[in-house]
């Protein structure tokens, strides 16, 4: 598709009879509805985590185990969802994630222990996995209007999902720690009968996906690069996602409010400030910038008093915002590889950190203190921007410096797969 020029989109949703983008088919808007609600369990948990922890008189490091089997989870099955959809077709595969959510969401809901929670949420991440990786390429293959207008509802999905999950946690969980994973699970059972009215099946890819082809696609230069340097950013990200809120030690509404607020930053500077930004001063300035300041952000937040520490938390969902954005479109336009599975090697890599800094940040609290994870962390962020600088020709050839363009546009959002 045509990048961003000065003088807008080429494929511009809203021309051609405007309002393109709300005259989709019951299909677009049952798939896009279950999306907001997949990308709202990322967060969900967030507002809840120190009730989980009272709950279950269970320590900070367990209860973030949550995050951490539900993305070590979703890492494998970067490997298996493109093998998965080439052979029983998108609608199949978006019904079976969005069973496997239902059922394990609920489970969780039930947990006994941090252990059966920690379980069931790593099935609740291969549900996930399958339905999110999924639903972008169903949205473009049902929408009218042109894809433009179906990856712009998609990025809405995923901004409003990233958003309202705090928002949903934290007035259910004010209740009850248990309640938002009940509400998921109603709420994902509601988007399986949508789907399953609404939705028909579309035709496969002429050519199946097998499990290897996403490691092979790493043996390109500059994807393995992106993917190593997304695997530092990410350890910074969701250190911030998952070790936060036990240092903000909010109450649930008031947790909620710091996170929803944080969610929209990183929608709007995902979708609109992005584009921009990369039209001005190239992606891997933009990249490298952004990188920078999100270090120096965890560092003020570590090291800050408590209003300075929710200040930096909401500010780092900008930084947050425009990594996603410049990373995907690195992921999706260096290498020649098809692009599910350039982002299924990508994304394989990445997620691995997600799993990791849930884990390890309360961990490094319980032998250091409490600034030293967001140190970490903020290292974490600087390494990523040094391998940007260092391997900045592997990143740019065959791209040239990667022409500014928005990330949903290169086919996939950057929590699409």
């Amino acid at each position: 598709m045509s990048g961003t020029k000065s003088g807008g989109h080429a494929d511009d949703p809203f021309q051609e009879g405007g309002g393109s983008l709300l005259r989709q088919p019951k299909a677009v808007w049952a798939t896009a509805g279950a999306s907001v609600v997949a990308f709202m369990g990322i967060g969900l948990v967030d507002p809840i985590l120190p009730s989980i922890a009272r709950g279950l008189h269970a320590s900070n490091s367990q209860v973030s185990l949550l995050f951490t089997s539900y993305f070590l989870i979703t890492a494998f099955a970067m490997l298996v969802t493109g093998f998965v959809s080439s052979r029983i077709g998108g609608r199949r595969t978006l019904l079976a994630g969005l069973a496997l959510v239902v059922v394990f969401a609920a489970l969780s809901g039930m947990s006994g222990s941090v252990g059966e929670l920690v379980g069931f949420r790593a099935g609740w991440g291969l549900g996930n996995a399958l339905f999110v990786s999924t639903s972008l390429a169903v949205i473009v293959g049902a929408a009218a209007g042109g894809s433009a207008a179906a990856i712009l509802l998609y990025e809405s999905a995923l901004g409003l999902g990233m958003a309202c999950g705090p928002l949903l946690g934290a007035v259910l969980g004010d209740m009850k720690w248990r309640y938002p994973f009940f509400g998921t699970a109603a709420l994902m059972a509601v988007g399986f009968v949508a789907i399953t009215a609404f939705l028909k099946e579309q035709p496969r890819p002429a050519r199946k996906t097998s499990l290897l082809d996403p490691i092979r696609a790493l043996g390109h230069g500059g994807l393995a690069s992106a993917a190593v340097a997304a695997f530092f950013y990410n350890y910074a990200f969701f250190t911030v996602l998952a070790f936060t809120p036990f240092v903000l030690d909010l109450s649930p509404y008031r947790s909620g409010g710091v996170f929803f607020a944080w969610g929209v930053l990183l929608a709007v500077f995902s979708v609109i400030v992005a584009p921009r930004l990369q039209h001005r001063f190239g992606s891997l300035k933009v990249l490298g910038g952004s990188l920078l300041l999100l270090a120096a952000d965890l560092l003020v937040l570590g090291y800050g008093d408590h209003t300075t520490a929710v200040v930096c938390t909401v500010l780092s969902g900008a930084f947050i915002g425009l990594n996603n954005t410049v990373f995907t479109e690195l992921a999706l336009g260096v290498s020649d590889a098809p692009r599910p599975v350039a982002s299924a090697g990508y994304n394989f890599v990445r997620w691995f950190a997600a799993a990791a800094a849930p884990f390890l940040a309360p961990k490094i609290e319980e032998w250091t203190d409490l600034h030293i994870p967001f140190v970490v962390a903020a290292a974490a962020a600087a390494v990523g921007a040094g391998i940007v600088a260092v391997r900045r020709r592997p990143l740019t050839v065959g791209a040239e410096e990667l022409e500014p363009r928005h990330a949903a546009q290169d086919g996939v959002s950057a929590f699409a797969n």
